[in-house]
């Protein structure tokens, strides 16, 4: 259930403007959702390979050269149903424990 729920942080993360790494790592911890780069790199590849995101390589200033993300149409459409089915899930549990009407 956690890599789904990071998948879709991750998505809404570059769905509002293209992210390195390091950006994403820090608006995860920002909202508590402790990752170390193990855990987020396999992530972005694995949605690189999957269709949902692009890489571009930007010149830095200050060294090495940086991956950029961006999601695709077919990420943001995957990121659609995977607010929906976040939405579902906690309608669902609501009821189950009490905080949903």
């Amino acid at each position: 259930m956690r890599k789904g729920v990071l998948e879709l942080c991750i998505l809404a993360i570059i769905a509002e403007q293209d992210a390195y790494a390091s950006d994403i790592i820090t608006k995860l911890k920002e909202a508590r959702l402790i990752v170390v780069e193990g855990t987020l790199y396999p992530l972005l590849t694995r949605l690189k390979n999957e269709g949902l995101t692009i890489y571009r390589w930007e010149e830095s200033k200050s060294g090495p050269p940086r991956k950029y993300h961006q999601i695709t149409e077919q990420g943001i459409q995957s990121l659609t149903e995977l607010r929906n089915d976040w939405q579902e899930l906690l309608a669902s549990v609501g009821k189950i424990i009490g905080t949903s009407k």
